[in-house]
């Protein structure tokens, strides 16, 4: 099956391309702004694409006809979406529209990545069918995205929400707050940590691995798609402390209206994954093995 993945150069997009390009089953279409930033390039399997231009879109699905879409491009950037909402509108509202109207064109399996920010985080862990109510320009934006792909008419829809992805990969143009932690901790120089503020945090490879099911099985609807374990940031930086032998004596907790930041964060989210782990057989690897992980891609 030809699958086509938006945002390959991020860190999701990443973590899918090295899981397809060898897969003997998917013929791989990888997208993103701006030339190829795969250590090993793709070649002809890449396509420069600006998602924000119906033309650029139109043009890149009319010579793939992909059979399924893995929608990872996005603004992430919680605070510069505050900022810049007419910025974060066009990327993730007008955007998703575009491909959308494109999939629908071709009728491909569409998989949109959404965010536990649809939700204000007064009743976390979450289901997939409890109610939305974001607090933050970037939290309305991806509902908005939601709702496109959910009225659109699409032959076949999937939304795949996910919370605080970290992992390695080369050239991203932002961190995650694992890497930062360990940065910082290393660095031995005091840190403020907000302690009110609570998540699942999600290995990229375990989130990557859930779209990848989605897709190939052709399952349809939203699926709540994080890592198993809950904590707040505060013992999230704790957590890295420890596995990582570095001293998190420097970390002062805080509460989040002390920070000053542009947008408003829930205080507690987190999913439930009953769904994701009887229809797809998700799997996702606790925080510590996640960790291992990212620790042995350190090394390399």
């Amino acid at each position: 099956m030809r699958i086509l993945i938006t945002g390959s150069n991020g860190l999701l997009g990443q973590k899918l391309v090295g899981a397809l390009r060898s897969d003997p089953d998917v013929e791989l279409i990888a997208t993103s702004r701006g030339p190829d930033r795969s250590p090993d390039p793709l070649g002809d399997r890449y396509h420069a694409l600006d998602i924000t231009s119906k033309e650029e879109v139109d043009r890149v699905f009319d010579a793939t006809r992909p059979d399924a879409v893995i929608h990872g491009a996005a603004m992430t950037n919680v605070d510069a979406c505050e900022k810049d909402p007419e910025a974060c509108r066009l990327q993730n509202i007008t955007a998703t529209q575009h491909l959308v109207d494109a999939a629908k064109r071709h009728g491909s399996h569409f998989i949109f990545l959404s965010t536990d920010s649809i939700f204000d985080g007064l009743n976390g862990p979450y289901r997939e069918d409890d109610a939305a109510a974001p607090l933050s320009v970037y939290g309305h934006s991806k509902l908005e995205g939601e709702r496109i792909v959910m009225h659109a008419g699409l032959a076949k829809w999937a939304i795949a929400r996910t919370i605080i992805v970290y992992g390695v990969a080369p050239g991203l143009s932002r961190s995650n707050v694992v890497l930062w932690a360990k940065s910082a901790l290393e660095k031995g120089q005091p840190i403020k940590v907000v302690d009110d503020q609570w998540r699942m945090p999600t290995l990229a490879e375990d989130l990557a691995d859930g779209c990848i099911r989605i897709a190939k099985r052709g399952a349809t609807g939203i699926f709540n798609l994080s890592g198993p374990d809950g904590m707040s940031i505060l013992e999230l930086v704790q957590r890295v402390g420890a596995f990582f032998k570095l001293d998190a004596s420097v970390v002062s907790p805080v509460k989040s209206d002390s920070l000053g930041q542009p947008a408003k964060r829930p205080p507690k989210t987190g999913f439930i994954l009953d769904k994701a782990h009887r229809e797809l057989g998700y799997a996702p690897r606790g925080f510590e093995d996640g960790l291992a992980v990212l620790r042995e891609q350190l090394k390399r």
